[in-house]
């Protein structure tokens, strides 16, 4: 046994080693003090396992039964199992036409490749305009989809409308799910990942298609690039604040640069993806790595070269970003970038499509009632508290560390220190970052609220919450970690049953309630379309309208209700010019530019009465125009025109020379197009 021993005993009393050996006796020394942790009873494990194995099944459960709601909700809403396919495909609204008729064309297709091939090099959509649909719209989960339909053999047991809805409220079943898991990891109890799921539902949303993987996240979503730029600013700030490995947080980088350059790849080099912040951001922080200096932590130089490096990183990215722009040719952003001026007082505009961007409602700031609501389900309080004391706490954890003292390698629960953990303080971090952009922007609390409910929940079933509060407050008179421990069971307990007994009656009447969908007059038009209106023939009308003339009838038309394209902006703007003060001349000329031969004009638009006066189309038209005052000292320009859609329906000259009704019902009017003018004497 001495024998044995000699060794350690004599590498550990050595003074001056070399540095081969003393890496080598590093190594052996800490091995040697690590103790050999004993095997756990058997019952210990059999409670792991039953713990493991509950929560995961409550996490399935939880996904299944989101998705089984979603599917009898939608359900209830349109009646769907009672309608005619085209009464079905009338059900999806503006994009989500798009997206499924490419779906039902993947489906049409001889081939899986003959249809990738039609949608790559598609001239069958918009008039006088060869698309690249894959890419422009990332058509991925489409055609996934389609193959999924073919490959299954389901096209034998199931319609395909059935099929894609299916898929769309299993992955909200899956998003679900991974937020339970995620609250789950996060609090160690698997009741955090209950009430996560709980509040989630009763403040839902719907339709929103997440992924798991950074890879296929950035292939299923044309802007998700963006909201990995906000995490790519978290791990930076954890890397900087020193909370978190550097290793660890470069390898992440790593996996950004990989997923960027093979998105960019298989999205047929896309060029966005090379003009991202997200890619100047990683490949900034790369080459400041292979600048940083390896000096003695917590010392004044290090503090210092932190500060150089923080401002080195930030000044080649932006450097970084110009130099792509300038050498890349892309058309990206321009429009977005117009906009957020605008949002954000930095520049005034009358242009049409910024206005009309600026007046829906997804892009304004949230409501009062949003907050409301959030606050009646008792959402917004509990997460304001854990957003405060894990901020506090992490606030005081990066104090600490530009102090020089190092982080704990094992947090117990007594030192009540929360912030201590790096997952936290990235969290933390990440929510603030989408809280401060969905402030600005509604449609944004999509991202958001998710990240509520999973922050919130973790909050109130972690002692180490409770316990850090306690130790703030200096708690005296009752065992603190015995507290802790009881709120973290009791809260969510009782947040859990307030819910169940205020919500759950409100959910089944949603699921009782028939709600039918009835729009016979869009049933009609687009029964007259596919009868009448010759198969060589092109429409123009609203961008929504066009949406559904598509899905519907597979015409080609003029516009789509797509925002990523500034040429597809340019032809929204100019076919609006039907609701404008314009001459039928004018009129004429912008729809035979684009080969229209038919004109829907729709009663809705025409004699909208929104509740905002400024925000109508019309309104917005005629600030474009100068037919309106905006603002002081705007020049009024008059028109000597009345509106066209109102004039083109009295069927009087110079109209009727250049538009010739040829159908209409209480809300849709379609004019042909004269190819051959003859002016009335």
């Amino acid at each position: 046994m001495a024998e044995e021993e000699g060794p350690p005993v004599e590498l550990r009393q050595r003074k001056k080693p070399k540095s081969s050996e003393n890496k080598e006796s590093a190594k052996e020394e800490k091995i040697s003090d690590i103790p050999i942790p004993e095997r756990a009873p058997k019952h210990v494990l059999f409670q792991r396992f039953a713990k493991i194995f509950i929560g995961c099944l409550a996490a399935v459960t939880s996904g299944m039964m989101y998705a089984l709601y979603l599917s009898a909700y939608h359900e209830r809403k349109f009646w769907f199992s009672n309608r005619q396919e085209l009464e079905r495909e009338i059900t999806f609204q503006g994009d989500s036409a798009i997206y499924y008729s490419y779906y039902k064309d993947m489906l049409k297709a001889p081939s899986f490749e003959r249809g990738v091939y039609e949608l790559t090099h598609n001239n069958k959509t918009v008039s006088l305009k060869t698309i690249n649909a894959v890419q422009q719209m990332s058509l991925y989960p489409e055609l996934i989809a389609s193959i999924l339909y073919q490959a299954t053999g389901s096209n034998e047991i199931i319609e395909p409308v059935y099929f894609y809805i299916g898929i769309v409220f299993g992955l909200q079943g899956i998003y679900v799910t991974a937020l339970f898991v995620t609250s789950w990891l996060m609090s160690g109890t698997w009741l955090a990942g209950m009430l996560t799921v709980a509040w989630f539902i009763i403040n839902r949303f719907c339709y929103l298609l997440m992924s798991a993987s950074t890879y296929t996240f950035m292939m299923m979503w044309e802007y998700s690039h963006y909201l990995l730029f906000l995490q790519a600013i978290s791990l930076f700030l954890l890397d900087i604040f020193s909370v978190e490995q550097s290793d660890k947080v470069y390898e992440v980088y790593k996996i950004y640069i990989f997923s960027l350059f093979l998105g960019y790849l298989l999205q047929f080099e896309n060029p966005a993806l090379l003009v991202s912040p997200l890619l100047s951001l990683v490949a900034a922080l790369m080459l400041a790595k292979c600048l940083q200096l390896n000096v003695k932590k917590g010392s004044f130089v290090a503090k210092i070269i932190k500060v150089i490096n923080f401002y080195l990183v930030c000044t080649l990215t932006i450097t970084l970003n110009i130099i792509m722009k300038m050498f890349v040719p892309h058309k990206e952003n321009g429009h977005m970038l117009k906009f957020l001026e605008v949002k954000f007082g930095l520049n005034m505009t009358k242009n049409f499509t910024m206005n009309w961007l600026l007046c829906q409602e997804s892009l304004q700031a949230p409501s009062q009632d949003f907050f409301l609501r959030l606050t009646q389900s008792s959402l917004l309080p509990f997460y304001i508290l854990v957003l405060i004391i894990c901020f506090l706490s992490m606030l005081q954890v990066i104090f600490r560390r530009i102090n020089g003292k190092s982080l704990k390698e094992t947090v117990t629960l007594e030192d009540g220190l929360i912030g201590e953990r790096p997952e936290i303080i990235y969290h933390v971090i990440h929510t603030i970052l989408l809280g401060s952009l969905a402030m600005v922007i509604e449609g944004l609390k999509y991202i958001w609220i998710p990240y509520v409910c999973m922050l919130a929940a973790f909050g109130v079933c972690s002692p180490e919450l409770w316990m850090t509060l306690f130790k703030w407050l200096r708690l005296r008179t009752v065992h603190p970690i015995l507290l802790a421990l009881i709120l973290s069971m009791a809260v969510p307990t009782i947040i859990g049953l307030s819910l169940w007994k205020e919500f759950f009656p409100r959910l089944m009447t949603e699921l009782m309630e028939l709600q039918e969908f009835y729009d016979p007059d869009t049933v009609e038009l687009m029964t007259w379309i596919k009868r009448q209106a010759p198969v060589a023939a092109v429409f123009a009308g609203s961008p929504q309208l066009m949406g559904v003339i598509k899905l519907c009838t597979g015409w080609v038309v003029t516009s789509l209700p797509l925002y990523n394209d500034d040429d597809l902006l340019k032809r929204n703007e100019n076919i609006y010019q039907i609701y404008s003060k314009r001459s039928a001349e004018d009129i004429y000329k912008i729809l035979t530019s684009y080969k229209a031969n038919y004109l829907i004009v729709e009663d809705a638009i025409c004699n909208e009465v929104g509740p905002m006066r400024g925000c109508r189309v019309k309104d917005l038209l005629d600030i474009a125009n100068g037919h309106m005052v905006c603002e002081e000292g705007d020049k009024l320009t008059y028109s000597k025109y009345g509106r066209f859609c109102h004039e083109v329906k009295i069927n009087y000259s110079p109209y009727v020379n250049y538009f010739t009704r040829v159908y209409w019902n209480r809300s849709y009017f379609v004019y042909k197009i004269n190819t051959v003018i003859s002016f009335q004497s």
